[in-house]
């Protein structure tokens, strides 16, 4: 089925099991055997295209993207026209939602995600301006040149812009079947029988894994009406939140963050003596396996090792040369920290980064508080902002981790 047919199947089975519960709740009774035997049928049915529709959804999106078209075009329009100060303000001053914000709040809630606070989604998270200010200070000046300001020098976030897939608006946690061992093909004598040699599968799975901030704006701020603030705004959560989700992608360590690429990932290899022929060694060990990297990604010292460092002694040419190692890019970043010891090492990951599953549940919840002891005594408002979301390697081999480089 095609998605929308799928979405409209399931409103109906939505809509019917709203019936069996409003209809016992007006007798105020609870459901009899026979309406507990349908709600149950009906829930299945519902979990079951639940299911169907983040798959219908995953291959519309990737066909648009394959065909270089934008993905859901009408909600990329929606979610383009709204604003988080708008969010804020209107949940801290207690008034109804209006506009983009109230058809995507509405839309949220029909898809039956929940929150106590205002929805807004992740996509404006991902966005990063440029170079601009990460806080309030001397916004309101009479020659206001928001593009001068100087921000916090914060690290870049390369997780997901490295080609990591996403899964939007999961509900419970989310087991994903992969195949273990496949048949070996046997070449035969007459008379020989054929070994069985069937395949085996296992799985992966994702489960919620939460991460917020509490931070704090002036009223001043959501009063002012230049549309820079918009952007400063938004800039200071994506600092906030973006670089937290992204470091635990790498970093985590599966118990309350999502399991990191350096603890999820089996591939090891070592550049303790770092030449091109080493170099040539570790994408050797992805080739056997079949993995075609797509991405280094390490840290700025060892990039600057890599970049003084010649390919063949005697002659021209280092091993980092126009952002690739090997042909391949080198993604560079703090996110990516050395390795503690006595003394420290450098870390590099190579590896396909589409072969990692980036799950998110809903969307982000913003929640402002007036009435906390300190912002209140300075007319400020609290805002609270969280989001859900884990990460799997579908292949833990599509990684290699490497932490023995000298800097």
């Amino acid at each position: 089925m095609k998605l929308h047919e799928v979405r409209q199947k399931k409103a109906a089975k939505v809509a019917e099991a709203r019936t069996l519960l409003n209809t016992a709740e007006g007798e105020k009774r609870s459901l009899n055997a026979a309406e507990q035997a349908a709600f149950d049928v009906l829930k299945t049915t519902i979990t079951d295209l639940e299911g169907q529709e983040q798959r219908a959804q995953f291959v519309e999106d990737a066909e648009r993207r394959t065909a270089g078209e934008p993905v859901d075009k009408s909600r990329t329009d929606l979610e383009g026209r709204i604003s988080i100060v708008e969010a804020i303000a209107a949940h801290a001053e207690n008034r109804s939602l209006t506009g983009a914000l109230a058809e995507y709040n509405q839309e949220q809630k029909r898809q039956g995600v929940q929150a106590k606070g205002v929805l807004v989604p992740h996509t404006l998270f991902e966005q990063r301006a440029a170079q601009t200010t990460t806080t309030a200070a001397g916004i309101v000046p009479e020659d206001f040149r928001a593009d001068q300001f100087v921000g916090l020098l914060r690290n870049s976030m390369v997780v997901r812009s490295l080609g990591a897939r996403v899964l939007p608006n999961l509900r419970g946690d989310v087991t994903i079947p992969r195949m273990a061992t496949t048949s070996t093909a046997q070449w035969l004598a007459e008379g020989d029988a054929l070994t069985d040699s069937g395949l085996t599968f296992n799985s992966i799975g994702l489960k919620p894994k939460h991460v917020g901030a509490i931070t704090e704006l002036s009223r001043q701020l959501l009063q002012q009406s230049n549309p820079s603030i918009e952007a400063l705004v938004r800039q200071d959560f994506v600092d906030v939140v973006s670089l937290a989700i992204d470091k635990a992608l790498i970093h985590g360590d599966g118990v309350k963050e999502p399991e990191g690429l350096l603890t999820a990932a089996t591939g090891t290899g070592t550049l303790a003596t770092l030449s091109w022929a080493t170099v040539l060694t570790v994408l050797q060990g992805l080739a056997l396996k079949n993995i075609t990297p797509n991405a280094w990604l390490t840290h700025p010292k060892v990039a600057t090792i890599l970049r003084k460092t010649l390919r063949e002694a005697g002659l021209p040419g280092y091993l980092l040369d126009n952002g690739q190692l090997a042909g391949v890019p080198v993604s560079v970043t703090n996110q990516l920290a050395e390795k503690a010891g006595a003394p420290a090492t450098g870390r590099m990951v190579l590896g396909d980064f589409s072969e990692m599953i980036v799950g998110t549940w809903g969307s982000v919840d913003v929640l402002t508080n007036q009435w906390a002891e300190g912002p209140y005594s300075r007319g400020a408002i609290q805002v609270r902002i969280l989001t859900t979301c884990d990460m799997v390697p579908r292949r833990e081999d599509a990684f290699t981790v490497i932490d023995d480089i000298a800097l």
